[in-house]
C-alpha cells in the first residue's frame, strides 16, 4: 500500500470518527469551533475571544516538553496582552488533576487564562498528534499558525505570524 492509500484509509477512519477534516484545521481557515471550562469552573468558547488574537496551548502536568514552555508562553502574553493578545493553556489532564493545575501553572510563573479539558476534545478537534500543541487564532477567528512541540519565544515563524496578526486591524 503507497502513502497516498494510507492517507485515504486514514482520512475516511477520522470522518467515520466525526473527527474534523484536515480543511477544517488548515491555516488561513476558520479555526475549528471549541468550548472548555476554566480552571475556576466558568464555560468559555473560542467564539467568545472573537476580535483577539489567541495562541491556544494545548498541555498537560505529565508533559515536561509543557512545563519547559510554559515561561515562554508567559513571556509572549506579558509582551503582547496588552495589544490584545491572549495565551490560553488548554490542559487535558484527568479529571482527578484538577486540583493540581493551577498550582501547577503558578509555580511555574503563568499568569494567562486556563481551560480545563479532561475529555481531551481539543486534540480531536485540531488534530493535534500530542501535546505540547500550540494554535494561533487571529481577530477574526482564522487559524494563522499551529506548531507540534514546545513554543519557544523567539520562534522566528511565530514572531512572524504574531506581528503580521497584530498589525490587522482590530
Amino acid at each position: 500500500m503507497n502513502r497516498r492509500h494510507v492517507s485515504a484509509i486514514a482520512g475516511l477512519v477520522l470522518a467515520g470518527c466525526g473527527a474534523p477534516s484536515r480543511e477544517t484545521v488548515a491555516i488561513d481557515a476558520p479555526a475549528p469551533a471549541y468550548a472548555a471550562r476554566t480552571v475556576d469552573g466558568d464555560s468559555l468558547a473560542l467564539a467568545d475571544l472573537k476580535g483577539r488574537l489567541v495562541l491556544l496551548n494545548i498541555w498537560a502536568t505529565w508533559c515536561k516538553p509543557c512545563r519547559e514552555e510554559i515561561p515562554a508562553l508567559e513571556t509572549l502574553y506579558q509582551r503582547h496582552r496588552t495589544a490584545g493578545f491572549e495565551v490560553i493553556g488548554v490542559s487535558i489532564d484527568a479529571p482527578s488533576e484538577a486540583g493540581r493545575l493551577r498550582p501547577f501553572v503558578t509555580e511555574l510563573g503563568a499568569t494567562y487564562p486556563l481551560w480545563h479539558d479532561p475529555d481531551d476534545r481539543v486534540s480531536s478537534t485540531f488534530l493535534a498528534l500530542g501535546v505540547p500543541a500550540s494554535y494561533l487564532i487571529d481577530r477574526d477567528g482564522i487559524l494563522r499558525w499551529r506548531h507540534m512541540g514546545p513554543v519557544r519565544a523567539d520562534d522566528p515563524a511565530l514572531t512572524a505570524a504574531l506581528t503580521a496578526a497584530l498589525a490587522s486591524p482590530e
